[in-house]
């Protein structure tokens, strides 16, 4: 199945999404996953739509977040791409992140989230970010109390890769242009 352009899916993002807030961090989530895909070798394309659509039912259909969307809105994206939204949030799914892409989905999403929080508070936004204050915005569970640092913590298992240097290459894709 060939994938949706990007302005077909920023299309169908804004035909759901409202939010100032959850239209950035879908676009954060967007642009981590395109980096890691561009390191990875893998399409970048499906990465980045990954990234882009996978809340896109979090504000009209929270209840029903993420099975709405894989159901009834996705019919024209790839299996793989509805197999990561829905292991983005397992609790709710029971599907587990197996492939890559699930993987960096599950690990970028509430880690951006906590990152943008931070970058709220510091008069540079990203600009000059260190790993070491990220560590400690996610260990102060009363900063972004809404962030699941369990995930977190499990999205640097899933992807093998260590706090700081996920962190780390968040921060240097995050710092350009946000």
């Amino acid at each position: 199945m060939s994938l949706p352009n990007r302005n077909a899916s920023q299309t169908l993002l804004e035909t759901y999404i409202r939010s100032e807030a959850l239209l950035h961090h879908c676009q954060m989530v967007a642009r981590a996953m395109e980096a890691y895909a561009l390191e990875l070798g893998e399409d970048v394309e499906l990465w980045y739509a990954t990234g882009l659509l996978h809340d896109l039912d979090w504000e009209k259909y929270p209840d029903e977040h993420p099975g709405k969307a894989v159901k009834e809105f996705f019919a024209d994206y790839p299996e793989e791409m509805k197999q990561a939204i829905l292991a983005h949030a397992p609790d709710r799914t029971g599907v587990r992140a197996a492939s890559l892409l699930d993987k960096y989905l599950f690990a970028c999403d509430e880690l951006s989230g906590l990152m943008h929080a931070a970058s709220l508070m510091r008069p540079n936004g990203f600009a000059d970010m260190q790993v070491k204050s990220v560590k400690k915005k996610i260990k102060d569970k009363s900063f972004a109390a809404n962030v699941n640092r369990e995930d977190i913590a499990l999205g640097f298992e899933l992807i093998g890769k260590t706090p700081e240097e996920h962190i780390e290459f968040l921060i240097k894709v995050f710092s350009k242009g946000n």
